[in-house]
């Protein structure tokens, strides 16, 4: 399945989910889209409700359908609750930690930033977006990429780091200290329905 390219706030409204993060998306208009959009009094079914929660998690990752299944089937083999497991592989990825870190915007734009070769894992260089960091592991730039307007934008930007990240301002390096508990993830996501959608 292709990328979604299309406009981002129009699926945030239609979701009722801010997916950057910021809540730029519903702060002018909290509403669906569409002239009808304030009127609206939608009631899902079962599968609907599901559906919509699946969708909200993939799109605010930013990954395709198959990949979003496959990380999925991963996280249903590990020991714990399924669903929060799954949060946490998805909270796990290399694209996801970069913007967490503050050196992108968005996800989309750290994704950007890991394709084009400037990130670095334990000081070698990993262009995959989805390569998933374990604990202990160490996130930099490479030198010719510290210095690019876009990161330091980024990081002027930050105004929350999680607790289980850490970083140096002066060597631009972030530490994955350990892995994130689900109270510190999004709590505008119900993962017991994406579990059940996926079990059907």
């Amino acid at each position: 399945m292709a990328r979604y390219t299309g406009p981002k706030f129009k699926l945030s409204r239609r979701l009722g989910i801010s997916l950057s993060g910021t809540g730029k998306e519903l702060a002018k208009r909290p509403f669906p889209p569409g002239q009808h959009g304030p009127n609206q009094r939608r009631k899902l079914s079962g599968y609907g409700v599901q559906l919509q929660e699946k969708q909200k998690l993939r799109l605010m990752y930013g990954l395709g359908e198959k990949q979003f299944r496959n990380l999925f089937d991963k996280a249903t083999k590990l020991k714990g609750i399924s669903g929060e497991n799954f949060m946490i592989l998805l909270e796990s990825r290399l694209d996801n930690l970069v913007f967490r870190l503050g050196l992108a915007n968005s996800r989309a734009g750290a994704r950007q930033l890991v394709s084009h070769g400037h990130v670095t894992v334990n000081g070698k260089k990993v262009d995959i977006a989805s390569y998933t960091v374990s604990v202990g592991d160490v996130i930099g730039l490479r030198e010719r990429s510290r210095g690019l307007k876009s990161i330091k934008e980024a990081r002027e930007g930050l105004h929350h780091l999680p607790n289980y990240l850490e970083f140096n301002d002066t060597s631009m390096e972030g530490k994955f200290v350990r892995l994130p508990e689900r109270a510190e993830l999004s709590q505008e996501i119900d993962e017991k329905q994406i579990v059940e959608f996926y079990s059907r």
